[in-house]
């Protein structure tokens, strides 16, 4: 019992991440925006909110808690929002080609914390900020106590709810408000939601800008929560910044599925892990490394199925990844 449970916890914390990543993602490309710099600006946001956390708790000997989470978050979501203004203005204003500008991103953040990072590393390899990591972690006051039950659903630091609210708040924005109805419009066709009135550029930018704040927020709780509030020049926030611009596909471009389908890619990716145990198994290197392996299968399986489908709601928005023209409308 305590194995499946340690599995649960384990798919959890590293579902979140990518939860944060995905529902930012499918901000953006509602609005058209094909942003692959997902990895980058994660690396920017946690960095960031690492690095404002870090000197906060060191520069006062009574710090707060409060104070530290408002220094982190602020940090990171400016820092990621910055990682979406620079994307926005070169394909959208320049109209450089999204994949492209999205992969040098993703080069560009991932270049710009490690850079930055060897300033607080100071020639070590990692570094923690201890207190930070306690305030993050901090599971449900009374809740987390109820045994099981309170194992399961209860034993996590606030942003794993955070990652919830803010997944479920999307849904309902996209799917039953005007603003979801406009956003979603310019990603299916510009030239038509331009021709009754509607800002193209601006809700370009505020798609991708709120996107990349949201996608930050990933990165925040990996450094902060996930990786036990320790930056190290050896990080692996990209690999999961590329799950979870798998699992936007996985989840057919709502954000309702993602917050299933983050646990799903969890509980896979540490099958290796928890499995064998349970199972009173050994598994030998070469199936370990292969069931690593099934969360990207799963998308490419679901992603085959969709195309073949041709169901337009399972697929992403109609004008994703392409610059809008209003010369040629």
């Amino acid at each position: 019992m305590m194995t499946l449970i340690a599995w649960i916890n384990r798919a959890i914390w590293f579902g979140t991440v990518i939860m944060f990543g995905s529902t930012g993602e499918i901000i953006t490309e509602r609005s058209g925006n094909l942003n692959l710099g997902v990895p980058g600006i994660m690396f920017l946001g946690g960095f960031a909110s690492f690095a404002g956390a870090y000197y906060y708790e060191n520069s006062t000997p009574d710090p707060s808690s409060a104070v530290v989470i408002l220094i982190a978050l602020i940090c990171g979501i400016l820092a990621s929002t910055f990682g979406g203004l620079i994307y926005s203005f070169l394909t959208i204003t320049l109209r450089a080609n999204q994949n492209v500008t999205g992969l040098a991103l993703t080069i560009f953040g991932s270049g710009i914390a490690n850079f930055f990072g060897v300033q607080v590393l100071n020639g070590g390899t990692s570094v923690k900020a201890a207190f930070t990591h306690t305030v993050f972690s901090r599971p449900v006051p009374f809740l987390s106590k109820l045994g099981v039950f309170g194992d399961i659903f209860f034993s996590y630091g606030f942003m794993v709810y955070l990652a919830i609210i803010l997944a479920a708040l999307t849904h309902l924005v996209i799917s039953r408000t005007r603003i979801g109805l406009n956003l979603r419009a310019v990603g299916e066709n510009p030239a038509t939601a331009d021709s009754v009135g509607i800002s193209v550029t601006k809700f370009k930018y505020l798609a991708t800008c709120i996107g990349a704040a949201v996608t930050g927020l990933g990165g925040v709780y990996y450094v902060l929560d996930y990786g036990y509030g320790t930056w190290s020049s050896s990080s692996s926030i990209e690999g999961l910044g590329w799950l979870a611009v798998a699992l936007v596909i996985f989840a057919r471009w709502k954000p309702r599925n993602i917050i299933w389908g983050a646990y799903v890619f969890g509980i896979f990716f540490w099958f290796y892990n928890y499995a064998p145990a349970l199972l009173n198994l050994t598994w030998p290197n070469t199936i370990v490394i292969l069931t690593q392996m099934i969360p990207y299968v799963i998308t490419i399986l679901v992603l085959i199925y969709v195309s073949a489908k041709q169901k337009k709601d399972s697929l992403g928005p109609a004008a994703l990844g392409l610059s809008y023209y209003r010369e040629e409308r």
